[in-house]
């Protein structure tokens, strides 16, 4: 602001009438005395020290100008003119001072500090030190119900003059500049702030932090993972700015930045004193299936779920619960040990010291099955005790199946101990041997050639796994399934479960080993076949198929006759072709194979070569001297006639 010229009238006109008074002092009366004494007072420009020595007492009007004559005669003139001239200094240089201090330029757009000075239904009158007093809508003021006269109040000046003459002030922009100002210097500070947890969204909840909306990541609420969000809302919190973008007018605060330096504090601490075997007192944090991770107070630990519980179980959660207290043993941990590893169950008596002392290998046992696995089954004999039965110690059956064939999860069993090792804290268990093993006496039961009806239980390329009891398994090799269908894989015939007869071709006690047959438990057709199709019988037949190769022609289910490409040739030099009849000749049979070939150009060529054998043996007889050339250019015709067809 200008600062106001000075006024150099006045300080002339005392300086005139004081020089007046110098030159002339004549007698001057009491009248004269105080104007003199009032013009200096009105027009400031005489110190009240100076002021002070003029007392104009209740007296003759001689004696006050006896006393006025005495004042001016005894007065400083001489430094009077530069005493006026610094009082002047003094004054206005306060003057300015006041103006700074009290004075309100509206139309500077900073922040400046109000006092409500009334309140009406809708506004607030504030007084910010100006020509006029503000107003601000009571709108901007809801989060503070209890506002009162007498209040001060953050404002900025909006409009400087409305329509009708009125300072518009507004606090809601004020409080938004001073948020902004107190937030980047928390951020830049790193100072704790106080926020107001409003809601939640995604992600995280809304906090009001000066006024100012900001984003509380839900990975920021806590050290621990939060699974009730609305606990928090409503509530004020402590908070550090931890991000500011100012483009977007973005920040985002964090509790968990708070506790975390305290909780690192507590951390180094607790690392310092832990030792292998030391116990805890420690918290569920989280729940996995692999195991459970526990809070000791900063630093978190594992108990992998097998160090859960000497019993089997199949989840964590069965046991355990969220934010559960627990005690817990150190087992192990890495050298910087940021990976403990925990156990609960150590903190009891391993089961196996209440197993009975007397239990040996042999004695029979009664247990529960605990756990189902496609190599066995477990089953606990007493609590926290298991002994395994391998699927191989289910049946005598060579053929192995799943163990869920056999047995589920609860069945109470009884079994035999195979093995116990109570060093090592294992025991295998059979069920097989509670029967009697079916090839003690098989070589009465299943003599060689014996016929018997059995299970189709498993396939492979080689052949079928038939059951004929439990625990009796023979193979019946694809050679040995059908004498007339000529087999590429067992499941063309058969399926499993499907009941079969069959007969014992070999069998060997010794190892386990029993072949079958189930084409030798029918009588083989081929040997009726001998004579039917023997080599040089006729038949008459349609060709059914053709390729480069040949044509095939079915006689029945069991003989499919073979004609080889050149065998189909006709008389007329064509040949026979798919869908045509004619007779056909055995040329080969052989029954261990299966194979009947058979032709048509053999026939007519048999005809053709006995025609001219019958020929020549005519010519022979006839006389020597007879000529005979033409009978033979018929004859050597004939022959590269049957020639060139071949």
């Amino acid at each position: 602001m200008p600062t106001p010229k000075k006024d150099s009238k006045p300080k002339k006109a005392v300086k005139k009438t004081i020089k007046a008074k110098k030159e002339s002092k004549p007698k001057v009366s009491k009248e004269t005395v105080d104007n003199v004494v009032i013009t200096a007072v009105e027009e400031n420009t005489v110190e009240e020290t100076a002021v002070e020595e003029i007392t104009v007492e209740e007296t003759t009007v001689e004696e006050t100008a006896v006393s006025a004559e005495k004042f001016l005669k005894d007065f400083d003139w001489e430094n009077f003119e530069e005493g006026i001239e610094t009082i002047e200094e003094k004054k206005l240089a306060e003057l300015e001072k006041l103006i700074q201090e009290n004075f309100v330029d509206t139309y500077n757009d900073s922040v400046i500090e109000g006092t409500i000075i009334n309140l009406t239904e809708r506004e607030a009158i504030i007084d910010i030190n100006a020509k006029s007093e503000g107003v601000i809508s009571l709108n901007e003021f809801r989060y503070n119900p209890n506002l009162k006269v007498g209040d001060k109040v953050e404002v900025l000046v909006d409009i400087q003059e409305d329509k009708t003459g009125q300072l518009i002030l507004s606090h809601r922009k004020a409080r938004t500049i001073k948020a902004w100002d107190r937030v980047n210097d928390a951020h830049d500070q790193s100072t704790v702030v106080t926020g107001f947890v409003k809601c939640r969204t995604k992600g995280g909840m809304i906090v009001d932090v000066f006024g100012l909306e900001a984003f509380l990541p839900g990975s920021q609420i806590d050290v621990k993972p939060i699974r009730d969000y609305d606990q928090y809302v409503n509530k004020n919190m402590e908070f550090k700015v931890v991000k500011i973008n100012h483009e977007f007018k973005n920040v985002v605060v964090s509790h968990k930045a708070l506790i975390e330096a305290d909780i690192e504090l507590q951390k180094k601490e607790i690392i310092g004193q832990l030792e292998k075997g030391q116990v805890l007192e420690g918290i569920v944090k989280n729940i996995t299936t692999y195991g459970v991770f526990i809070d000791l107070g900063g630093v978190d630990g594992l108990i992998h779920i097998t160090d859960l519980s000497w019993n089997r179980i199949n989840h964590p959660s069965e046991i355990l619960e969220l934010d559960q207290k627990i005690n817990v043993v150190i087992l192990d941990f890495d050298d910087d040990k940021s990976r403990i590893q925990l156990g609960v169950k150590q903190l009891s008596p391993h089961p196996w010291e209440a197993l009975n002392s007397e239990l040996k290998e042999g004695d029979k046992i009664k247990g529960k099955v605990s756990v189902l696995a496609d190599y066995g089954a477990f089953v606990e004999v007493v609590n926290g005790v298991e002994g395994l039965v391998h699927v191989s110690e289910m049946s005598w059956s060579t053929h192995l199946r799943s163990a869920q064939d056999f047995v589920k999860v609860g069945d109470e069993v009884e079994a035999v101990v195979l093995t116990l090792d109570r060093q090592e804290r294992k025991m295998s268990l059979g069920i097989k041997q509670l029967s009697t093993d079916p090839w003690t006496d098989i070589t009465a039961k299943y003599t060689i050639g014996s016929k018997h009806t059995g299970i189709v239980r498993n396939f492979t390329n080689f052949g079928i796994f038939v059951e004929l009891e439990e625990g009796i398994d023979g193979l019946v090799y694809i050679s040995d399934l059908s004498w007339t269908v000529k087999v590429k894989h067992p499941s063309e015939l058969f399926t499993a479960g499907d009941s079969i007869d069959v007969l014992v071709l070999e069998l060997d006690s010794e190892d386990r080993k029993l072949s079958l047959g189930h084409k030798q438990t029918m009588d083989n057709p081929w040997d009726a076949y001998d004579k039917t199709f023997a080599e040089g019988t006729i038949h008459n037949g349609t060709i059914s198929d053709s390729n480069d190769k040949g044509s095939t022609i079915i006689f029945n289910d069991d003989v499919t006759g073979f004609v080889p490409s050149r065998h189909l040739l006709k008389e007329d030099g064509n040949k026979l072709k798919k869908g045509d009849t004619s007779d056909f000749k055995v040329i080969e049979y052989n029954k261990d194979f299966k194979r009947v070939v058979m032709s048509h150009t053999v026939l007519f060529k048999e005809d053709e070569e006995k025609h001219v054998k019958e020929s020549l043996k005519k010519v022979n007889k006839k006389d020597s001297d007879k000529s005979t050339l033409g009978d033979l250019d018929v004859l050597m015709n004939l022959k590269k006639k049957m020639d060139s067809k071949k």
